[in-house]
């Protein structure tokens, strides 16, 4: 069994170790949620400052000129399109990732007199909230299915899948999947909320026709950051977007009261920018320059397997539900347990932050920029001793009012 030098032998070899340290992590805290709320990069808190004091508080509305701020969603676009295989001008940061994908569906929906929309149990519930207000507008329905085992019938307008599944960290076969639809004549949407800047992502490659994704996971752009859409080049000329906003009209400043979109990317645009948002989005995304993303997947694959190997040999009473095929495994590792809820919260307590996803899912996100085997490790000892002392059992534990 790796024992914790072992650990320490193998974090001393990481070739991303360095970019531990321009993140701002508290003293003893082993952070493990990465995958709800990234870590605060060093630098993001002065670059938001001088986006604060000088190009707000001095440029005042020149900035949107001479700050570059008219410019943001499309910028930011593109340092995410890096990350997730995009095609150039493909990409744009906007909004929340559940209207991006309100856009991008009602279009799709628009486009097909198909009545059929195909996502599976395992997505986040508001994706399934969001598709089902589209079918409802288009008078369409909403169908669950198993991607292991159900075909895409010639009814299916569109797919929409979560790459990653958010309770047990699945990862789905994003080419396979793609080439499906399209042969059954289906477009298809995916969810890279738990994907974008865990793993390398490849739309372009993939054929994907839309995809949308948040920036405040593991992109660490802080809470509520913008999110992005998007669009592939040869979907965007018939790209319809449901929320006519005047930063999506070809000439905004024309001031003009008939809507024309925008020929490119941009008519995934709304209304004004959230700019702060961006900026710190913006400089969040500098730890990733330089990367050599297949490190970032080697370094994901050897922490969450170590997870599982640890798991396996030290809380045989955890049941695990991540894959142990790296091929199918995003970056985080879940376990069921009966009072998973009362766990993590011990946990907690223990400096070791999860979450807690019902029924009985404890969740471990493993953001790969910033945690090391040995935190794998040493979080491993703590849920050995809270499980063996019956820790978790204690009232405070209990009470589920609380949030993880």
């Amino acid at each position: 069994m790796i024992s914790r030098e072992d650990a320490l032998q193998l974090d001393a070899a990481d070739p991303l170790a360095a970019l531990r340290d321009r993140f701002d992590l508290p003293a003893g805290v082993i952070y493990l949620d990465g995958n709800s709320l990234g870590a605060l990069p060093r630098h993001v808190a002065g670059r938001l400052h001088d986006a604060i004091t000088q190009e707000w508080g001095q440029g005042l509305i020149r900035s949107w000129n001479e700050a570059g701020w008219s410019d943001l969603p499309k910028r930011v676009g593109d340092r995410i399109g890096r990350l997730i295989g995009a095609e150039p001008d493909s990409v744009i940061a906007c909004d929340t990732t559940s209207i991006n994908l309100f856009k991008v569906a009602s279009a799709a929906a628009l486009k097909s007199d198909r009545p059929i929309i195909l996502t599976d149990e395992g997505n986040f519930p508001t994706d399934v909230y969001v598709l089902d207000a589209v079918a409802r507008q288009h008078e369409k329905e909403v169908k669950m299915w198993d991607p292991l085992n159900d075909e895409i019938g010639s009814d299916v307008a569109f797919v929409a899948m979560t790459e990653v599944n958010y309770r047990t960290g699945e990862r789905h076969d994003m080419a396979g999947i793609t080439n499906r639809a399209h042969v059954a004549g289906a477009e298809i949407i995916w969810d890279l909320a738990h994907s974008a800047g865990a793993f390398p992502v490849r739309l372009a490659e993939c054929g994907v026709d839309y995809a949308v994704g948040c920036g405040y996971k593991y992109l660490n752009g802080g809470p509520g950051a913008s999110a992005f859409v998007y669009v592939s080049p040869d979907r965007q000329a018939d790209f319809a977007n449901p929320i006519t906003g005047w930063w999506g009209h070809a000439r905004p400043f024309d001031m003009s009261l008939t809507f024309e979109p925008h020929e490119g990317i941009d008519r995934a645009r709304i209304g004004t920018q959230h700019v702060l948002s961006l900026a710190g989005l913006d400089a969040a995304l500098d730890v990733f320059d330089g990367i050599d993303l297949a490190d970032l997947r080697a370094k994901s694959l050897s922490l969450t397997g170590l997870f599982i190997e640890l798991l396996s040999d030290q809380v045989p009473s955890a049941e695990v539900v991540t894959p142990t095929d790296s091929n199918r495994r995003g970056s985080q590792v879940s376990f069921r347990h009966p009072s998973a809820y009362a766990v993590v919260r011990a946990l907690i307590d223990r400096q070791v932050i999860g979450d807690f996803r019902n029924p009985d899912i404890a969740r471990f996100g493993v953001a790969p920029l910033y945690v090391r085997h040995v935190d794998i490790w040493d979080a491993v000892g703590h849920l050995v001793e809270v499980l063996a002392t019956n820790e978790w059992q204690h009232a405070k534990y209990q009470d589920r009012a609380a949030v993880t």
